[in-house]
């Protein structure tokens, strides 16, 4: 996570004193170009790092530099450095000012420095390596998107929707929230309700005008009404699989809802769940390959033959 990474790279301008960009990149196993992104987000945070050039330059911290915080134990610090390893905060563009407050409580106390090394919160990969992806917006656009849903602003947005061009609306921002790593923005757009993936907002702009939403709203309540229409909408497809145990929860993460499930006499599992369209089925089946079967619909089960045909065909 970006945040434990811009940390990290204070803690060892500051135990090591000046190092150069090539071996920060080592010492933090990133390329010396995300260093250079980095302390250009330090030195915007207020985290006083300046480079000094020659041969024997790099980059260090001013002297004397600490900060202070009054009144926190150490478990309400430890509290909030676990709830900052967090991915929320980078979905929202807030990472460098996230890593700027959590270097202020490592700095003041720096009993829980240690203490963090033996604490992980979600790491960017599962045990099956793979990836949580966390997709950036633009900073310009973040901020303006934070201050019209902050301040009650109405909000235009370009937005690009999958497969379409982009297009300028204006909106009535109601709240953000994050799930599995992306950012949305939840709005109403001429009293209708929106959902825009904050990585698909390619310029925004708050404008003057009050938006028209309630006055207080139940976020948690409002995301789960809209993930259930979500679910149960659109052009959902019904699949009966046979699955082995092992790969079960694989098919679970992945498909809406669990309509039935049984153990045939074999031990695999058969289960009828729905997803979202065709194509969302169709990659859910391909990647369990031989370990998972599509007994209906038939189109589903043609699709998969001729895709597995195509490739045995490749390797022939």
């Amino acid at each position: 996570m970006r945040a434990d990474r811009l940390v990290s790279l204070v803690l060892l301008l500051r135990q090591r004193g000046r190092l150069s960009a090539t071996t920060l990149a080592r010492e933090l196993e990133v390329s010396t170009r995300t260093v250079l992104r980095d302390i250009e987000a330090l030195s915007a945070a207020g985290v006083p790092v300046h480079a000094e050039r020659g041969r024997h330059g790099g980059f260090a911290l001013l002297p004397g530099f600490r900060t202070e915080l009054t009144g926190l134990t150490d478990d309400e610090a430890l509290a909030l450095l676990v709830a900052g390893s967090r991915p929320g905060a980078q979905a929202f563009g807030l990472g460098s000012a996230l890593a700027s407050a959590m270097l202020k409580v490592v700095d003041a106390l720096p009993r829980v420095a240690g203490v963090t090394e033996r604490l992980l919160i979600e790491p960017g990969a599962d045990l099956l390596a793979r990836r949580l992806v966390t997709e950036d917006l633009p900073g310009a656009a973040m901020a303006e998107v934070r201050r019209a849903v902050l301040t009650g602003h109405q909000l235009r947005i370009r937005y690009e929707p999958v497969g379409r061009a982009p297009q300028w609306r204006t909106v009535d921002p109601i709240g953000l929230v994050t799930a599995r790593g992306q950012g949305y923005l939840l709005a109403t757009r001429s009293g209708a309700d929106r959902t825009y993936r904050l990585s698909r907002i390619l310029a925004a702009e708050q404008l003057a005008e009050p938006a028209r939403r309630p006055h207080r709203v139940d976020l948690d309540q409002t995301w789960q009404d809209r993930a259930t229409r979500f679910r149960t909408g659109g052009d959902q497809v019904t699949v009966l699989a046979r699955v082995t145990p092992a790969r079960r929860e694989e098919l679970v993460a992945t498909a809406l809802a669990i309509l039935t499930e049984e153990t045939d006499a074999d031990g695999r599992l058969r289960l009828e769940v729905t997803f979202q369209d065709r194509r969302h089925a169709e990659w859910a089946l391909w990647q369990l390959a031989a370990d998972g079967e599509a007994l209906s619909p038939p189109w589903l089960r043609a699709s998969l033959h001729d895709r597995a045909a195509a490739i045995a065909s490749r390797y022939e």
